[in-house]
């Protein structure tokens, strides 16, 4: 069973009461929130991922409860638990789901130290993934999401997952677009589902794409690296697609990673061994068309597929 498969009035309740348990790549989340907004985000843009059995164990125990703030005038605000703490501030009501996304980012990037997780958005096709890292600001969640409606897998737009075989574990969550990104995604794809936005959010108007349900069906199947593009946006930029060196590449991930310093040697080798067997690239583009026929066509004269193993 899926959460959208639950009706709607049910999910907010079972939300406001017990909470709801889900499965999404590795992990099983918990939710608890009384918040309206909440629940409409998790029904509407997390409805493929499937609920956790009865027996599996929590990893991340979530709950947003609502409060009010005393500036200005009972002011509606909410705050964010993770296992009973508060490690946030409170923050307006409106922005709860986008704060669960976060808080979720965030549990999986300071708690889950049996992978190497580096910040990266990364996709797959014919069992070949492409790490998309970059800054923000540089357009990589918005690439991530036309090449998903493209039809490439998606594994996440912001947690590269590297096990220890040097394969890539799903996590694919709903995509963050912010600003200017929800319009032209919307105008890419209009038949994209796309949640409510939050806006004044730190990182501006926030909305979030539904992942396709496939990639939330084969969350369990890995992918094995073979690409990794630095994707720059800069509006009326003529295409750019330069090599890129593994020994600089090895350098930004590693300093990109939220845990490379927990594995040591064992990271640096990780991701050493990862990068013997990846083209990488710069890519600096001023039309999101123009990076597509890029990377497809980096793709499509690649050679023939490597599927991974689990």
């Amino acid at each position: 069973m899926k959460i959208g498969d639950i009706p709607a009035p049910q999910l907010r309740e079972r939300l406001a009461v017990d909470g709801v348990a889900f499965r999404v790549g590795p992990y099983v989340t918990r939710l608890r929130s009384p918040i309206a907004r909440v629940a409409e985000g998790l029904h509407l843009v997390g409805a493929h991922h499937p609920l956790a059995a009865p027996a599996d164990f929590v990893d991340f125990d979530l709950e947003i409860r609502p409060r009010l703030g005393l500036w200005p005038p009972l002011r509606r605000l909410a705050r964010l638990f993770v296992d009973g703490a508060a490690p946030f501030n409170a923050f307006p009501v409106a922005q709860s789901y986008a704060m669960f996304e976060w808080g979720l980012n965030w549990c999986v990037a300071t708690r889950s130290d049996r992978y190497l997780l580096v910040h990266s958005a990364v996709v797959e096709k014919g069992g070949r993934a492409l790490l998309l890292p970059a800054p923000p600001g540089s357009g990589k969640s918005t690439l991530c999401a036309a090449l998903v409606c493209r039809g490439w897998r998606l594994l996440s737009d912001e947690l590269a997952i590297l096990r220890s075989d040097g394969l890539l574990a799903p996590i694919p969550r709903p995509v963050s677009l912010k600003n200017a990104s929800i319009d032209v995604i919307r105008r890419f794809e209009p038949g994209a589902v796309i949640g409510g936005t939050a806006h004044e959010t730190i990182k501006g108007t926030v909305a979030y794409l539904r992942p396709p349900a496939d990639s939330v069906d084969r969350q369990a199947e890995p992918a094995r690296p073979a690409w990794v593009v630095f994707p720059k946006y800069e509006a009326g930029a003529v295409l750019r697609f330069a090599p890129h060196s593994r020994a600089r590449t090895l350098v930004f991930l590693a300093h990109n990673s939220f845990n490379y310093h927990v594995h040591g040697a064992r990271g640096f080798t990780l991701l050493a061994d990862v990068l013997e067997h990846c083209a990488c690239h710069d890519l600096g583009y001023g039309s999101l068309e123009d990076a597509l026929r890029c990377v497809e066509s980096l793709a499509s004269n690649d050679g023939a597929a490597r599927p991974a193993t689990a």
